[in-house]
């Protein structure tokens, strides 16, 4: 349950925010600028929330990873063809959006995954005794 709370409160922090400032945009005539700030405000609490899963101990790296693709999936890719940023006139463009979200997730991913297994850890170890 502790879990939960967690992904609510990281989750609703930026979509609360950002539908608020979306709905804004939407009443003072701007569609196209309240449509982005909605799907950003699902991108950010999809993320958010989803980080949660890492702190899962006895879930493997690889099914904390399946899970946050998934998430991802249901959320941010639905998000990013909703979001107005790219032309969507041919099944070209949804396999180019399709690409930039792998593509970006796989760099993000390894980017962490580097940052929390190798960076990280080094600097908290304390020093030998000499």
């Amino acid at each position: 349950m502790k879990l939960l709370g967690a992904v609510l409160l990281r989750a609703g922090i930026p979509l609360v925010i950002m539908t608020a400032i979306g709905i804004a945009l939407f009443a003072q005539g701007k569609p196209d600028d309240g449509r982005a700030t909605l799907a950003v405000g699902v991108i950010a609490a999809a993320v958010s929330g989803a980080s949660v899963i890492y702190q899962i101990e006895t879930w493997s790296m690889r099914k904390q990873t399946l899970v946050h693709f998934v998430i991802m999936g249901v959320t941010v890719l639905p998000a990013l063809l909703l979001s107005g940023w790219f032309a969507l006139d041919t099944p070209w463009h949804y396999l180019a959006v399709i690409g930039v979200f792998l593509g970006v997730g796989v760099l993000l991913w390894a980017f962490f995954f580097v940052l929390f297994t190798r960076i990280l850890p080094k600097r908290s170890t304390p020093p030998a005794a000499t």
